[in-house]
């Protein structure tokens, strides 16, 4: 497996917004689809946006409060967050998948993750 390598999590007052990173190998992020995903304790791992070329797709819980996008000299992958919520609180990993997919099981590669919390 190709590692990810996710950063930009932190402490954010609901209402606010942050920006994860996601770097991968030329390789990864060249011939894949990327995406972010996350965890909150005790719930399954959930997709948020995905990102292929200049096509994206996201959650409906994160859809029009997130935005996924790449830059390709960099290798780097990054999902702004704005209007956090509480809700938004959890573990967020970067995958990298060979299709188009919102599954988990689909995507070989994955970060170490980063946490994000949001406080009320």
């Amino acid at each position: 497996q190709v590692p990810l390598v996710e950063s930009g999590g932190g402490l954010v007052q609901a209402g606010g917004s942050l920006r994860l990173s996601c770097i991968a190998s030329e390789v990864t992020f060249s011939t894949n689809t990327m995406a972010w995903f996350r965890q909150a304790p005790g719930n399954e791992r959930e997709f948020v946006a995905g990102i292929r070329w200049d096509s994206t797709y996201y959650g409906d819980s994160v859809s029009g409060r997130f935005t996924v996008s790449r830059d390709n000299p960099s290798n780097t992958v990054y999902l702004q967050m704005n209007s956090l919520k509480p809700e938004d609180t959890a573990v967020y990993y970067c995958a990298a998948s060979p299709t188009i997919s919102r599954r988990p099981q689909d995507f070989r590669s994955w970060g170490q993750g980063t946490q994000v919390t949001v406080s009320s």
